[in-house]
Order: C-alpha cells, then sequence, then structure tokens
C-alpha cells in the first residue's frame, strides 16, 4: 500500500495547526484555510511553493534529511512528529516489498519473562507495535485483567470496544489519545503489517472515537509519565509507568508501574498485590498472555 495518503494527511494536517501569528507572519485580511497556506510553509521552509505542493501531495520520495528537519521547523513539530516524517520519507523510498513477508509470531525471550516475574512489586508487561499483550506478571494480570479476557489481548480493543475502560482509566481520552497515536506510528514504521491493517479497520468499523481521533493524525511515543487507574478491587491508584523497546525483538516494548515508597499509589500497588495473590490460587492463566 502506497503512503502518500498518510503523508499528504500528516502535512496538512499539521500545517493546520500552526497560525499565522504562531509562525511569525503578518496577517492581512480575511483567511479561507485555517493555520498556514501552503505558500507559507514554502517560504518558512526555503522552498519552493510547487516543491512543498508536490511534498504535501504524499511524494516524499528522494526528499534530504536537511528539507525534511527545514518542514519539520517550519510545521513547529515536536520530536515525535519530526522522527514521524523522517520515518514516512523513508518508507516512502523503500517502495512495497518484493515479496510478501509471512506474519511474525510474537515471542518473548525467556530472560525477559524471568525479568518481569522477578518484580514482584511492580506490574509488568510486553506488548508489540499492535499494543496486543504479549507477558504479564502476577501484577500486571491484576492490573489489567479485563483487557486479558480478550484472545488475543489487545490493550487498542479493550480501550475502545469495552466499556469497563472508561471506568479504569479516569482519564480515558488521553489514555485513548495516546494509544491511537502509537498505532499511527506503527503504521508509518510497518505499512504492509496486514494484523495492523486489520485492527485498524476493525477499530474504525466499530468505534467512532477511534475513527475521529484516527482522523486527526496525530502521534504519539510511550516512553515515561505517570497514569491514574481505577480498579475495580483496590480503587484509585496514581503510577508511573517507563517503557523499554526491547533490542532484537522485532517491535516489542516492556512497560513496567511504580509508585514512590510512603505514596498513596504504593499503598494501593500492595492491596493489588495481595487481591492478585488471592486470585492466583483459584484461576486458571489468563487467555492471551505468554508465561
Amino acid at each position: 500500500m502506497d503512503n502518500r495518503d498518510e503523508v499528504s494527511a500528516f502535512l496538512t494536517s499539521r500545517r493546520a495547526k500552526i497560525t499565522p501569528e504562531q509562525a511569525g507572519l503578518p496577517v492581512y485580511g480575511q483567511r479561507r484555510v485555517p493555520g498556514l497556506r501552503r505558500g507559507e510553509v514554502a517560504m518558512l521552509a526555503g522552498v519552493s511553493v510547487e516543491y512543498y505542493t508536490r511534498l504535501e501531495r504524499g511524494n516524499l520520495g528522494g526528499v534530504s534529511d536537511s528539507v525534511l528537519d527545514a518542514l519539520a521547523k517550519a510545521l513547529r513539530l515536536d520530536d515525535t512528529e519530526r522522527d514521524h516524517l523522517h520515518v514516512l520519507a523513508r518508507a516512502a523510498n523503500a517502495g512495497p516489498p518484493r515479496t510478501r513477508r509471512r506474519p511474525k509470531t510474537p515471542t518473548v525471550r525467556p530472560s525477559v519473562l524471568r525479568l518481569i516475574d522477578g518484580l514482584h512489586d511492580q506490574p509488568a508487561y510486553v506488548r508489540n507495535n499492535r499494543l496486543d499483550i504479549l507477558a504479564v506478571n502476577p501484577l500486571a494480570r491484576a492490573l489489567h485483567h479485563e483487557a486479558l479476557e480478550q484472545t488475543p489481548a489487545n490493550n487498542a480493543r479493550y480501550v475502545f470496544l469495552d466499556p469497563r475502560a472508561t471506568r479504569l482509566y479516569p482519564e480515558w481520552e488521553r489514555v485513548a489519545r495516546d494509544g491511537v497515536g502509537a498505532l499511527r506510528v506503527a503504521v508509518a514504521k510497518d505499512p504492509y503489517d496486514r494484523e495492523l491493517s486489520n485492527l485498524i479497520g476493525e477499530l474504525s468499523t466499530r468505534s467512532d472515537a477511534f475513527r475521529t481521533m484516527w482522523g486527526t493524525h496525530d502521534v504519539h511515543v510511550f516512553t515515561e509519565g505517570t497514569k491514574r487507574f481505577h480498579h475495580p478491587a483496590v480503587g484509585d491508584m496514581e503510577l508511573v509507568h517507563e517503557s523499554l523497546d526491547l533490542s532484537g525483538e522485532g517491535g516489542l516494548t516492556l512497560t513496567v508501574y511504580s509508585a514512590d515508597p510512603g505514596t498513596p499509589g504504593a499503598d494501593a500497588l500492595k492491596l493489588l498485590a495481595s487481591w492478585a495473590a488471592t486470585q492466583e490460587q483459584d484461576a486458571p492463566a489468563q487467555p492471551g498472555t505468554e508465561r
């Protein structure tokens, strides 16, 4: 599949977000379009209007890194958006694969499984670029037990298709937008991933909220931050999360939640661990996880 539409929509959406005042440009008369005009972006980036028009129509083939960086500066892209633009350009230059790839079977190294199992007081799980949950430790299973009821377990499906997600995530809209942005990044990196395309098609068909958020073309990369939960058995908790890419694992990411000692979040994790222990005694392993 050609990524011209993806490139065009991304550049158009970024241009629409920047006002002339933000770009330091004078405003004369009434404007018919939101944000900057193509000519204004071209001027700020130091390229011709014709050349920028070609780029915004989706043709990034042969574009140099210096031009991409100039565009990123003109459009005031953040680091994630700038990296996304470079990924789109690399995909445009690479073209479609000559042979169709077989879908990769996601696997998690035994050493990684031992690592997350050793985190007794911290929820930890491994996911892929489609937000499939591939491996969890007992605390993560307790925290995300509703999402793990699916087969395969997928956090995007849970967030958008399971009404219980709005209870688990008090800041549901932020969680949802971050997930959509992460899927946007994944599509740019691997536009020929059939399972990823099927997931996006399913969510677009079944969820109005997903379809609306997908249309913004915002991008997101999970790194670190805080997340609020309202667990049905434990109550409110605010946890710090760190997400680390697993080298050599083909797009797998390890996420660990924690809380500073003596904080309400730490107390909530102790309660969660106690609840998880009772669940482990009488419940079989949840489907969709690898242990």
